[in-house]
């Protein structure tokens, strides 16, 4: 159940009383079993994740582990590529393209085997893996199953199962616990009644040792190196208990006979913190099987509330809602987004709770969601389940800071820390360059090259990576932070200075060569190519990090004179935004006939979100150039393109376009097999984003876009309800977060804001409210 909390505040400013209403409960349900992974409800801690199906005779329960990874560290560098760029750079600027994709292709592209083209699993990158099933045999009664049902709570980040056969009550709880690092199948029945299932583990491969236990199953096994050898040591343990237990061993499976309760533990780690996993699952079982099982909950929920109670949204939807399946309440908001702003509500703390639940900030080497979070159903996850750094990591981190989530930041910053270390000697092998830069995609082993083919693995990441440095600082305002990210925002910077060439063209310093992101154009000799100098978001990004080490120097004081010579150097790297004749936001610095005029990634609107270039406010006409961009565009795209198209209509302030975009992102998604043009793009029955296939990185965009709708911060003051559609008019928010450490609630009626309350550092701020401009004091 959902705590239904009334909470009443003093707005200091206006002394106006904030009352927030009680809530629609925020759970996903269900009248049927999965059939389908992505039917089946994700449940995670940071560390480990399981996924019921809700069977009732035999149960499938996907499990995970976040550091599941094959491969091992490798050198993905060719030393001597930096020997080719002077001929790549002198093609460019011949107009040459098509020359210069085909040498970079041949010199400039990673050494060995890259990702695998994303089948990486038998390669030094490696690849995210599934942990393994555990798979449950219910030896119920003969009879019909009646009144079924299944359900997640976020509130409570746990999920049930439950169903009657013969008026028998069955019930089924399950979480990962946020207090130890266990998940924990709790199967309910009355002390009188005896309920017996068979207990096995099913893994395809690299099991080194399966051993039944006296009261569970123990797994170890190994994972490829990528090299002919093993590298990372996987540990599982599941252990059951209960009252009068009776267990019997066969082949690979365990029977039990319990009378009353049982209750199935697991837990799992491998050798990636580098600690023996052995002796640290065999301790985190114990200690959970010697606890009592309601302090446990009580912990996991004090831990998990905690963090997921700083966020409030009521949008006063129909409470008649609260009671259809969540996969039909989907269908039903693609046809109608206005009859159900409540799910609107669901999805958004749905990616708050997906943020919670895929990343460990508290633990030592905890490592940031991946392209699935931590939830993976298959030995070689799509594309790996990597990080990949041309939008899709990025995005799993952009709703973190104003959705109030701040330390899950943190361990996307150790990885970019870590592979900032390994990017200095990509940017040596590559252009004999100082400083350091990454390309397209990373893994947990460092990766920093670029991928295996120039018209997807050629862009750089490093820029668009230090933007992250800089918001967290930017919403924090943590100096020591700031001083100890410096060293690398200098490091990026340092290596596009030292990289930057000049366009004949235009007088312009740019970067050469590179891409815009997986798209690809005409060119005048009728030929298709990728590579070019200075893409639009290349230069957007250059000149945001440059600014950003600019402004980081004089907070620090450090008068640092190689900062001091990138001030003059600004001037001579392009504009932000340059409008072609078309008047839309041009995406190379020549306007290239598009090969793919609705392509999903929209890498020339990086001004528009995440960078603050471009604003109604500050450069109408820009704002209005990416309007035409975004009409020729088109609504339509992957899971995660329309997430971002979200975010882009919210920053041009239209509430019913980035509305019509969420009901685009919502429309109900069956198959999960890959596309690229949006076909079948939408949101499982699960709420998982399907680009498809599954693709966390929609859930994340999708919940930051929400917020983007109600609170805008980065024109250097706070815009209240900057995009509130009309079918939003009336709402209520807590616990926001805007740039300069603000937390910030909002009531609202007929669209307007009708009580406030800001807290953060006391004195005056700007707002944008209401359609006007004025002070704020915070007390």
């Amino acid at each position: 159940m959902v705590n239904r909390i009334l909470m009443l505040i003093v707005v200091c400013a206006s002394h106006t009383t904030m009352l927030f209403a009680q809530q629609q409960p925020l759970v996903l349900r269900y009248n049927k079993p999965a059939k389908v992974w992505e039917e089946t409800l994700p449940l995670g801690n940071g560390l480990i994740g399981m996924m019921p199906d809700g069977n009732p005779h035999q149960e499938k329960i996907v499990l995970n582990e976040i550091s599941m990874w094959s491969g091992s560290p490798e050198d993905p560098n060719k030393d001597e590529a930096y020997k080719n760029v002077d001929a790549i750079q002198a093609l460019l600027k011949a107009g040459k393209n098509d020359e210069a994709e085909k040498l970079v292709n041949e010199t400039f592209v990673t050494k060995g085997k890259g990702s695998g083209f994303g089948n990486g699993a038998n390669v030094p990158y490696g690849c995210y893996q599934l942990f393994g099933n555990l798979l449950l045999d219910y030896k119920l009664p003969a009879g019909t199953v009646e009144d079924y049902k299944r359900s997640l709570d976020l509130a409570t980040a746990s999920a049930q199962t439950s169903f009657k056969i013969n008026g028998q009550q069955f019930q089924r709880n399950y979480y990962t616990s946020f207090d130890k690092n266990v998940g924990l199948i709790q199967l309910n029945q009355p002390k009188d009644k005896v309920q017996k299932v068979d207990l096995s583990f099913q893994r395809q491969e690299n099991i080194d040792r399966y051993t039944l236990l006296n009261d569970g199953i123990l797994i170890e096994g190994s994972l490829p190196d990528g090299k002919g050898g093993k590298n990372l040591k996987f540990v599982g343990l599941i252990r059951v208990k209960g009252e009068n237990l009776q267990i019997s061993k066969m082949d690979q499976v365990l029977q039990v006979s319990v009378k009353g309760n049982l209750t199935i533990y697991f837990s799992a780690s491998t050798s990636y913190y580098g600690k023996n996993p052995l002796p640290v699952v065999k301790a985190n079982v114990e200690a959970a099987k010697i606890a009592d099982e309601q302090k446990i909950y009580r912990n996991h929920l004090a831990a998990y509330q905690k963090i997921f109670n700083r966020v409030k949204l009521n949008l006063f939807g129909n409470a008649a809602n609260d009671t259809i399946p969540t996969n039909e309440r989907i269908a039903n908001f693609y046809k109608n987004p206005v009859q159900d702003p409540d799910l609107a509500t669901i999805y958004y703390q749905f990616g708050r709770y997906l943020n919670i639940s895929s990343a460990a900030p508290k633990n030592t080497n905890s490592l940031p969601p991946n392209l699935q979070g931590l939830w993976a159903n298959e030995i070689n996850t799509p594309w790996n389940g990597d990080y990949h750094l041309n939008i899709n990591a990025q995005m799993n981190h952009w709703g973190v800071e104003v959705n109030n989530l701040t330390e899950y930041h943190r361990p996307f910053i150790e990885m970019i820390k870590r592979i900032a270390k390994t990017g200095e000697q990509t940017a040596k092998a590559y252009y004999n360059a100082p400083g350091w830069v990454v390309y397209m995609m990373t893994n947990v082993w460092g990766y920093s090259a670029p991928g295996e083919q120039a018209s997807w693995g050629a862009s750089t990441a490093s820029g668009w990576l230090c933007n992250h440095l800089w918001e967290h600082y930017l919403f924090t305002g943590d100096k020591s932070y700031l001083s100890e990210i410096y060293p690398i925002l200098k490091g990026a910077a340092v290596f596009y200075d030292h990289t930057l060439v000049q366009d004949p063209k235009t007088g312009w310093w740019v970067t050469s060569p590179s891409v815009s992101p997986e798209n690809a154009f005409r060119m005048p000799n009728g030929k298709v190519a990728a590579v070019v100098m200075g893409p639009t978001i290349d230069n957007q990004i250059v000149r945001e990090l440059y600014q950003a080490l600019i402004q980081a120097d004089a907070i620090l004081k450090k008068k640092d004179t190689f900062v001091d010579s990138l001030k003059k150097k600004l001037t001579n790297i392009p504009p932000p935004v340059v409008v072609s004749a078309s008047g839309r936001v041009m995406e190379w610095l020549e306007d290239y006939e598009e090969v793919e005029p609705k392509h999903r990634h929209v890498s020339h609107l990086y001004g528009l979100y995440p960078a603050a270039f471009i604003s109604p406010q500050t450069t109408p006409e820009w704002a209005e150039a990416a309007r035409q961009t975004l009409a020729v565009r088109g609504d339509e795209g992957t899971g995660w393109s329309r997430a971002w198209k979200i975010l882009f209509w919210a920053r041009l302030q239209d509430g019913d376009h980035a509305l019509e975009i969420l009901r685009q992102l919502l429309k109900p998604a069956y198959h999960n097999e890959t596309t690229y043009q949006g076909v079948g793009a939408g949101t499982y029955p699960n709420l998982f984003c399907a680009h498809p296939p599954f693709q966390i990185d929609g859930n994340f965009g999708g919940a930051a876009g929400i917020a983007e709708m109600l609170i805008q911060s980065h024109n250097g003051y706070i815009h209240l309800l900057p995009a509130l559609p009309k079918a939003w008019s009336k709402g209520e928010v807590k616990g926001l977060k805007a740039r300069g450490n603000y937390t910030v609630d909002i009531t609202w009626e007929n669209g307007k804001v009708s009580a406030l309350q800001i807290k953060g550092k006391k004195g005056k701020i700007r707002l944008f409210e209401n359609g006007n401009y004025r002070d704020y004091e915070v007390h």
